[in-house]
């Protein structure tokens, strides 16, 4: 990315080269299974703690890291169609 971008620009393209890459993995795709990580996949991603997992039409497994890097399982937030909060926990 050019350094001659401001942040807002570069946050722009960012969010447009990630949101690009979440269209061609996500969109159209239906989840037809949760559950969390195995303790074999745990083991394997080196995480100490187990993350949920969203299996997908197409075999893709969705799962959320702490951080950018794959430090470690993370938890999801959400809001339903009814406005209430949910947490699907680290475990």
């Amino acid at each position: 990315m050019p350094k001659s971008l401001n942040k807002f620009d570069r946050a722009a393209q960012y969010k447009a080269k990630w949101s690009k890459c979440a269209e061609d993995n996500l969109l159209g795709r239906t989840i037809v299974g949760i559950r969390y990580l195995t303790d074999k996949e745990t083991e394997a991603m080196d995480w100490g703690r187990s993350a949920i997992v969203l299996v997908l039409d197409d075999g893709t497994l969705i799962f959320p890291s702490m951080d950018d890097e794959g430090s470690g399982a993370g938890a999801i937030f959400g809001r339903s169609k009814d406005d209430k909060e949910f947490i699907l926990p680290v475990i």
